[in-house]
């Protein structure tokens, strides 16, 4: 069992920058593959960025490659999104989620879901 907690999350500027944290509970919190998706008013929800267990691999959507960056410290249980030169189409709540598969960009794999965090970006 992992239970996840996000943070991070609220409101910028277009062209600023945030930093979202997950925390995590539970023994296997450092083997789980680690995700985060997205979903914005009246849209499904989306990946956005996914990192292995080891940290050795990651996938990241087109939308966000070179802006975002996923990371992990197992030590802490914590994954972390840092997010740079946000435009308002990053707008969304913000989910971090845990698999037990190795690394996945796929919503149905994801075992455990955070509650999400909010991230506004004014243009």
């Amino acid at each position: 069992q992992v239970q996840l907690v996000e943070s991070g999350g609220g409101l910028v500027q277009a062209g600023g920058s945030l930093r979202l944290s997950c925390a995590g509970s539970g023994r296997t919190f450092s083997s789980a593959g680690m995700g985060w998706f997205r979903q914005a008013p009246g849209k499904e929800r989306e990946f956005v960025a996914a990192l292995s267990w080891n940290g050795d691999s990651t996938y990241y959507a087109d939308s966000v490659k070179g802006r975002f960056t996923i990371s992990r410290d197992n030590a802490k249980n914590t994954v972390y999104l840092q997010m740079n030169s946000l435009e308002p189409e990053d707008t969304a709540v913000y989910y971090c989620a845990a698999t037990r598969r190795y690394l996945s960009r796929t919503t149905y794999e994801y075992d455990y879901w955070g509650q999400g965090t909010q991230v506004t970006v004014s243009s």
